[in-house]
């Protein structure tokens, strides 16, 4: 899944961060509770001096066999078990106020009394209270910890934002961007050089992108201009030609093959100029059209053609597309689709055309088989052997959809029919 830089920022700075201030807080309460220990241990080390002094004056003292008030025991103990060392561990004792185990430090060392026998000294320190400050000590630790990665995400998201705020007035101003729509370019003054250089950078780009916009503009323009003029005189000296009764029919035959073919090539200069215009987004313009009313008015502009080649057309509204977009590549959108099912189907063929809320489907009877869906769209591509087709009249469809985000062009063939189904975006 995709995220802005921001949070995509903030999330590995929390993973981070979260390593560290835990390897931090393991390496803290391991020193603390190393010091609490340290302390007692040395506690219970200085008790074991003043206990062995004490049995030196006391010899009494040798009797305490279980611990007492003064929490120390002595027994004595085998040759073979003394042992020089002082050995400190932590064991749970039963304490009668609690009525339950609670955790002490135990001291155990051995030693040699004033009467030659070795004696083993077990002094205990109850650890309740220290366990309790490293209880408290860990609870604050981890409050802390939770606080201070908190503070850090919001403090650096704060700054994130505030900082990247620049980048996201340049990338709102490239989305806004479009080719031949001049814009008012306010001067801004960033205090961060990087995107200063990078707004500088994409203004040079734009201003670079359009001095080209218009020349090729301008070329096309001019052009297609200038073949039509030459073009249309020359149809029309053939037109001369053929009413000159000298010609012999073979010279007649190839006239009228020239004028057709240059016919085609007038349509195909008119078919890629109005590709260019729609590619360049020179049709921006957009308002609220009712496009039933727009199939209707198309219909009966085509009456002529319909009854000619004796075409039922039926038109089935189950809703109303109305969308906002612009007029002209409206009407050539549905001109062409209304002229490419009237002009492929059979004599005495069907033309359905069903109008939903979101949809409108051209359905026409033509060949037996399905068209090729892949090509279909493409430029110059013909419909079988038609060789009248300048081959770009669905590839215009195609080209205006993309104009508009959301909306789709696509073809099926079902019983027997050819569908263009036409569709946009719900509202």
């Amino acid at each position: 899944m995709k995220v802005s830089l921001k949070y995509y920022t903030i999330k590995y700075l929390i993973v981070i961060l979260l390593l560290i201030i835990a390897v931090w807080a393991g390496l803290f309460y391991a020193y603390i509770l190393d010091e609490v220990y340290d302390n007692v241990d040395d506690g219970l080390k200085d008790r074991k001096i003043q206990i062995i002094k004490a049995v030196y004056h006391d010899p009494k003292l040798l009797d305490s066999k279980d611990f007492g008030f003064n929490e120390f025991k002595i027994k004595p103990i085998s040759e073979s078990e003394y042992k020089e060392k002082n050995r400190l561990y932590n064991k749970m004792f039963y304490m009668e106020y609690d009525d339950k185990d609670q955790p002490y430090r135990v001291l155990e060392t051995d030693f040699i009394d004033q009467f030659g026998k070795r004696q083993r000294l077990e002094i205990r320190t109850s650890t309740v209270e220290q366990d309790e400050l490293v209880y408290d000590l860990t609870t604050a630790l981890i409050v802390l910890y939770i606080l201070l990665v908190i503070s850090i995400v919001v403090v650096n998201g704060y700054l994130l934002n505030k900082a990247m705020r620049p980048f996201y007035a340049i990338l709102d101003k490239l989305k806004k961007y479009q080719f031949g729509i001049s814009s008012v370019q306010e001067s801004q003054d960033y205090s961060i050089t990087e995107f200063e250089e990078l707004n500088v950078e994409i203004n040079e780009m734009i201003e670079r992108n359009e001095l080209v916009f218009h020349q090729q503009k301008q070329f096309i323009e001019n052009a297609s201009h200038e073949l039509q003029t030459p073009l249309a005189i020359v149809i029309n000296k053939i037109d001369l030609a053929v009413q000159n009764e000298n010609l012999d029919k073979n010279s007649l035959h190839l006239l009228t093959e020239v004028k057709g073919d240059l016919r085609r090539l007038t349509g195909l200069n008119k078919s890629l100029l109005m590709l260019s215009k729609i590619e360049n987004s020179q049709f921006n313009q957009t308002s609220k059209l009712d496009f039933n009313e727009k199939i209707s008015e198309l219909i009966k502009n085509y009456e002529d053609f319909i009854e000619f080649k004796k075409i039922k057309v039926s038109t089935e509204e189950k809703g109303y597309f109305i969308a906002d977009f612009n007029p002209d590549l409206a009407d050539i959108l549905l001109s062409n689709l209304l002229k490419n099912a009237v002009k492929y189907t059979y004599q005495e063929g069907a033309v359905d055309i069903v109008i939903e809320d979101n949809r409108i489907i051209f359905r026409n009877t033509g060949v037996s088989e399905p068209l090729d869906s892949s090509r279909i769209f493409t430029r110059f591509y013909k419909q079988g052997s038609d060789h009248s087709s300048t081959g770009l009249g669905l590839s215009i469809i195609k080209t205006i959809i993309k104009q508009y985000p959301g909306w789709e062009m696509i073809y099926k063939f079902e019983e027997g029919m050819h569908s263009f189904i036409l569709t946009k975006n719900k509202t």
